[in-house]
């Protein structure tokens, strides 16, 4: 593997079709981008139909726009049924949107909405999706994670909506091991499956994006002005996602990240995730809880 990969690391991409959830704008824009650019038929799937229009504009290649708001089951329903009218074949779906540190709010369905938006929503628009990437020789489901999944790393099955106390890092977190949870989980159902279909998951380590608006004023400003020094820009934090969505040498269950001190910043490498993301009981529990509160189940 590539030391230092970078977007020029990037195989042809022609022929392939790619959904990328949350892409207009920071990391989602710069993985579609550079997608468009290898040659990938591309899809943007945005809750807000006019900033993708303004990013697709800004893309060179085949991109289109999608509405999907995560925050409402209807809408992933409705999303995906277009999908699947308009594409045959699905060979990369990355689940890249989400929210961050938002004040206690739910989404249309009920759900707290960090976990409804960055779990439940994309559980819910990939079972509805893969039978689209089944039958796809090295078709792949990349789902976004973060560092933040070690915050109070666990899943509050007592209390998954967080109606009786709100930490806003804790329900973030909550979401974050979700996610690579769910890649787990998925990518153990593929292989049994017997199909080239795999999942795996990424890390943007800490990018200058407009994700932390919801952190609070203590983080936010001081990272206004050492952003440079503590964070890297959008297009090195869609690298992990990239290597993951397009480098041949890409396993099942495998999870990258920045190579550099803390997974802060650098080039994208193998990385782990946290002793509690890796408890089966436990994937398979949120697996059963995600089918149940989205009534989307899978065909693996």
């Amino acid at each position: 593997m590539s030391i230092n990969w970078t977007a020029r690391d990037i195989p042809d991409q022609h022929g392939r079709v790619a959904v990328v959830t949350g892409a207009n704008t920071g990391l989602g824009f710069e993985t579609a981008k550079a997608l468009a650019e290898r040659g990938a038929t591309v899809v943007l799937a945005v809750r807000d139909v006019d900033k993708g229009e303004q990013a697709a504009a800004r893309m060179i290649g085949d991109v289109t726009v999608q509405r999907l708001d995560l925050t409402s089951l209807e809408s992933v329903h409705t999303a995906a049924t277009a999908l699947r009218d308009a594409h045959p074949r699905i060979d990369l779906l990355i689940n890249n949107a989400g929210v961050m540190y938002t004040p206690r709010q739910t989404t249309q369905d009920g759900f707290e909405r960090q976990f409804g938006t960055n779990h439940l929503g994309h559980f819910a628009f990939t079972g509805l999706l893969l039978d689209r990437l089944l039958p796809v020789p090295g078709s792949r489901v990349i789902t976004v994670s973060s560092t933040g999944h070690r915050i109070r790393a666990a899943i509050h099955f007592d209390d998954l909506q967080w109606e009786r106390t709100y930490s806003r890092a804790g329900a973030y977190g909550q979401s974050k091991l979700a996610n690579l949870m769910f890649t787990y989980e998925l990518q153990r159902r593929l292989a049994v499956h017997g199909t080239t279909t795999v999942a795996a998951a990424a890390h943007p380590g800490v990018s200058n994006t407009e994700l932390v608006r919801n952190s609070p004023t203590l983080v936010r400003a001081p990272m206004g002005r050492l952003a440079p020094l503590l964070t890297q820009p959008a297009a090195m934090g869609a690298l992990p996602t990239l290597r993951a969505a397009t480098d041949p040498a890409v396993l099942g269950g495998q999870y990258y990240g920045p190579s550099g001190r803390g997974e802060v910043r650098g080039h994208p490498r193998l990385v782990t995730s946290s002793p509690e993301s890796y408890d089966l009981a436990v994937q398979q529990r949120l697996w059963a809880v995600s089918e149940d509160l989205t009534v989307v189940t899978f065909g693996v």
